[in-house]
């Protein structure tokens, strides 16, 4: 990501000149959409096979059958790196352009690439008598289409954003795609130690998470898991967008809070998607915050050893945290997040027009985690927040889920497992587990880690680690967001003792993250009972 020095201003945001490449297979409208984009636009119009077949003075069936693929493809390479420098184009690529993953990364560089998509039914009435389709010169063409389409499928699943061309006029579909590109999304691809998969921070993403969910082989069976404050905002929306993509949703909505995140919950869910017939083929989406995501991706993880996770964050908190990494679990009465797993999603949705219905709370408790990110790895994010008086409105609100998610997304790409660097994400949450426990999950787990943050700049600061001022601007930059930096609820040898469930416990020796400064930390499990307990009076008093 390009360092900033905050979000940018509104009224002084640049035009953007990136190419739209509009790709799919054959038979789904590529050149027909991009004609009506460019036409809407005022742009350019680029149609790679016209371009090809212009340029050799012959038509691509001519070129395949005197010279065969591999000179077409070489040319298609050829204009790629052609087109990967220019701007401000419509680009219709042919239907396998960008199987070929060297002219998808050429033409990402500078471009937003669309792919749409269809039934295969569908694709085969409009190609049906077409004499013009190499790709599907065949004794059998059915077969050959649905061959063609199975192999790359695969690649498709890649291209970042995906449209289905059903019975919608072209106007429609392209002015779709207009919008989708002008509202600026951003796509991370996390790498893991068995692949990678997608996140996606994209305004209307609820609508375009049908096509995605297509794109990557998920069969009619989708489960959406969600709470009794989510679902009533959004829970329509999120319906709407599946069925237009023909899926039949099934949705289980649960009490809201932490205190619901356990074995019983899990339970109860195990039991409604054997009900619903889900298997491994379908999918569960996880549609809430930090509870719903981490409670809904351990059920997913252990039923029927393993069915696609697809986090949907709804909350701050939930998607600059619990959204990414892997880390899935619920809660036991004597510890917390003492039962999970690791599980990577299929992708993850981020939607950040869903932030604008947050109570208050949640987007204090969600600050909580986006400074916390800032003290950990970017000095710059913390200072635009530490300057602030009031809550960011929401621009800034989606630049601070950039920022924080990019911290993030670093630091479990080097430790996915948690075995060294990754234990820096735990900031203030030894210190805030415990508090949660102790209130039987009442207090929320933003304003928890707040306090714990506050704690361990007193234990930082007390065994000489930090630098002079720095916990000073901690504690100020947490209450100036309305974060809570005293607790006086629970006696510090109280609060100690819930310390000792702590999962992040080495042998006898609790462990802490502790600021040396903005933007820096360390881990150090050497810390004695009396340094943990004055620390801990330090936030009482």
């Amino acid at each position: 990501m390009t360092p900033q020095s905050g979000p940018p201003d509104d009224h002084l945001a640049p035009v953007d000149r990136r190419n739209i490449v509009i790709t799919g297979f054959m038979g789904t409208g590529k050149s027909t959409i991009a004609r009506e984009v460019a036409h809407i636009l005022g742009r350019p119009l680029v149609d790679m096979d016209q371009v090809i077949a212009e340029r050799a003075g012959m038509s691509i069936a001519e070129i395949f059958s005197r010279y065969g693929e591999q000179a077409f493809r070489q040319q298609e390479r050829a204009l790629s790196e052609e087109l990967s420098t220019q701007e401000c184009l419509v680009i219709a690529t042919g239907g396998g352009t960008l199987v070929d993953a060297g002219n998808c990364e050429l033409l990402a560089r500078n471009g937003y690439l669309v792919c749409l998509d269809g039934e295969v039914d569908e694709l085969l009435l409009r190609l049906r008598g077409k004499d013009d389709r190499p790709m599907l010169w065949d004794e059998d063409p059915s077969r050959r289409l649905r061959d063609l389409l199975h192999s790359r499928q695969p690649a498709y699943a890649e291209i970042p954003y995906h449209l289905h061309t059903g019975s919608q006029p072209p106007t429609e579909l392209a002015q779709e795609v207009i919008e989708l590109t002008a509202s600026e999304p951003r796509v991370w691809r996390v790498a893991t130690p068995t692949g990678s998969y997608p996140v996606y921070l994209l305004p209307g993403g609820l609508r375009h998470l049908g096509p995605l969910l297509r794109a990557r082989g998920i069969s009619s069976k989708v489960m959406i898991v969600s709470d009794e404050h989510v679902w009533p905002l959004h829970g329509s929306r999120l319906l709407a967008g599946l069925q237009a993509s023909r899926y039949t949703p099934t949705p289980i909505i649960l009490p809201a809070g932490e205190q619901h995140k356990n074995l019983d919950t899990v339970r109860l869910l195990y039991d409604q998607f054997i009900e619903a017939g889900l298997e491994r083929s379908g999918a569960v989406i996880a549609f809430g915050g930090g509870v719903v995501t981490d409670m809904v991706g351990f059920a997913s993880a252990t039923y029927m050893r393993g069915v696609p996770l697809v986090p949907v964050p709804t909350t701050l908190l939930g998607m600059v945290d619990a959204s990414v990494g892997g880390k899935v679990a619920v809660d036991h009465p004597r510890g917390k997040n003492l039962v999970g797993a690791f599980v990577q999603p299929l992708l993850v949705m981020l939607d950040p027009a869903m932030l604008s219905t947050l109570p208050e709370l949640e987007h204090r408790a969600g600050l909580a985690e986006v400074i916390k990110a800032g003290i950990i790895a970017d000095a710059e994010l913390f200072a635009y927040l530490e300057a602030q008086n009031s809550m960011p409105a929401p621009p800034s609100m989606r630049w601070l889920v950039e920022r924080a998610l990019a911290v993030k997304i670093a630091v479990v790409e080097e430790d996915p497992y948690e075995r060294g660097r990754r234990a820096v994400l735990n900031l203030g949450h030894t210190f805030a587990h415990a508090l949660e426990v102790l209130s039987s999950y009442q207090l929320h787990h933003g304003l928890a880690v707040s306090l714990g943050i506050v704690a361990a700049a007193h234990l930082a600061e007390a065994r000489g680690l930090m630098a002079t001022g720095t916990r000073e601007r901690i504690v100020a930059t947490l209450g100036r967001h309305g974060l809570p930096t005293r607790y006086a609820a629970y006696p510090p040898q109280v609060i100690y003792g819930a310390m000792q469930s702590d999962k992040k416990k080495r042998g006898a020796a609790l462990r802490f993250v502790l600021p040396r400064d903005i933007g820096e930390v360390v881990i150090v499990d050497d810390v004695s009972e009396s340094q943990v307990i004055q620390a801990l009076e330090r936030i009482r008093s």
